[in-house]
């Protein structure tokens, strides 16, 4: 993949060319077979949401339902159950769930110059690409919208995590040089944390190796107008473990804060405004090599560490990426993604399987190729992406081998590969623990302990 780089000047037309892919340079992440098919599987399955969630959730429901004796189908029809009722409800969240997710196939299409009905035979048909797992992706996707961009999700999950690191940063890094950290967010996902510390001030680069990520948060950062745009009903196809129909068709909305309008806000109060960049690719393949050495004040690694299957790739990714004394700053549970790997000598089940903490192993993130473009202006965001091979043997998160470590062991790793620990907890946020994309009415609750812990490099 090729250095794509962009500002995003006019967040109001959602149709303009963006950061994320410029048709002008679109045979970079297209030209290569395995990349293009990966980009046009996020892309078929956000276009293919509304249809399966509709056969998936409330179609197959009700061919369950009118397989029942008669006697049976027609009492849960009536009041009080009213299941048809609550299944043609379903059925209009979805929809609204489906605006967004064509929404983002759309500025995809748009972003990368491709034609929304292509000939059959062309090399750049994205249609019928999506697989189950894609699918599950796009589906996780827009669930993890209400977690990021929505004040009721980002209120309980992000932000107790968000004012920690803002918290640790303020202590760790130069009060004198602020204004100038830069930091690196591997696993940015969709963003929000990425904005949050560049509305606070710091320059920061995000980092992800999902599709289904990057294009949701190119349209999330760039292209919505006002907030509150989309509305969203996260739970609506969960029909397990609910306390009501009214907490699962539970509606949010979507950004609850606009991106470009919050920074123009900032600028006009003369307050400093970090730059934004993302970078899509393998976190090791992209940060390991002599161009990104010594590139960042700090990292900031946020339900990350746990994706990786050799995690002595990513602490010595950190330390390449660090500067002299840089920060490495870590939340997250070690939902070890890679536990069950079988050693077969290929790696495309591997490589087909990132990009989300599925079922118990949701949407955590990935990432993949770097690139310091800066914004066209303060306000702005640039998102850019470049592939890098540090030789022909390296395969990055794919290469074959993992293990898995203790909190106690993960921290000891740290300390032996050129970190200094400077602080170690276990942060249970008050003893409620974190949920992820959790619905707070549910008869099941998630909860995550997270390591928390700040190493310095020596």
């Amino acid at each position: 993949m090729t250095d794509q780089n962009g500002g995003a000047e006019d967040d109001d037309d959602p149709n303009r060319p963006n950061p994320l892919f410029h048709e002008a340079d679109a045979a970079g992440p297209l030209q290569d077979p395995l990349e293009r098919r990966t980009i046009f599987a996020a892309m078929d399955s956000f276009y293919q949401y509304r249809k399966n969630a509709h056969y998936n959730s409330t179609h197959r429901r009700r061919q369950n339902l009118y397989a029942l004796p008669s006697r049976q189908w027609q009492l849960l029809a009536n009041p009080p159950f009213s299941i048809l009722d609550t299944l043609t409800a379903v059925d209009d969240a979805i929809d609204h769930n489906a605006d967004l997710a064509d929404a983002i196939f759309n500025l995809g299409i748009t972003s990368l110059g491709l034609d929304e009905e292509p000939a059959a035979d062309s090399p750049l048909n994205w249609h019928s690409h999506a697989q189950p797992n894609d699918m599950s992706k796009a589906h996780s996707t827009i669930r993890q919208f209400y977690r990021d961009w929505s004040h009721e999700g980002f209120t309980n999950e992000v932000r107790p995590l968000l004012d920690t690191i803002l918290a640790d940063l303020s202590t760790h890094l130069s009060a004198s040089n602020s204004n100038n950290n830069n930091i690196l967010l591997p696993g940015a996902g969709l963003g929000r944390i990425l904005f949050e510390l560049c509305r606070t001030g710091y320059n920061a680069t995000g980092n992800e190796i999902s599709y289904h990520q990057l294009l949701s948060s190119n349209f999330i950062l760039n292209a919505t107008t006002h907030p509150n745009q989309y509305e969203i009903y996260p739970f609506a196809t969960t029909f397990t473990n609910t306390t009501s129909r009214k907490n699962q068709l539970a509606r949010h909305t979507i950004p609850d804060t606009h991106p470009a309008q919050t920074f123009a806000d900032l600028a006009s109060t003369g307050k400093p405004i970090g730059e934004m960049n993302m970078t899509a690719g393998d976190f090791v393949l992209s940060y390991s090599g002599p161009d990104t050495r010594e590139s960042f004040d700090a990292v900031v690694s946020v339900f990350f560490i746990d994706t990786a299957p050799n995690l002595f790739r990513y602490i010595e990714t950190v330390r390449n990426c660090l500067r002299p004394n840089g920060i490495w700053i870590n939340i997250g549970p070690l939902l070890w993604h890679f536990d069950d790997r079988v050693h077969s000598g290929s790696d495309k089940e591997d490589n087909d399987s990132l990009g989300g903490r599925e079922t118990q192993k949701q949407e955590s993130h990935h990432s993949h190729s770097h690139s310091q473009s800066g914004s066209t202006s303060s306000t702005s965001t640039s998102t850019s992406t470049h592939q890098q091979r540090l030789d022909e043997e390296d395969q990055g998160i794919a290469e074959p081998g993992s293990f898995e470590l203790s909190d106690e062991e993960v921290i000891q790793l740290v300390s032996k590969l050129g970190f200094e620990v400077l602080k170690h907890e276990i942060f249970d946020n008050k003893g409620a623990g974190f949920g992820y994309m959790q619905d707070p009415s549910s008869l099941l609750q998630n909860r995550y302990k997270c390591s928390h812990w700040i190493a310095r490099k020596l």
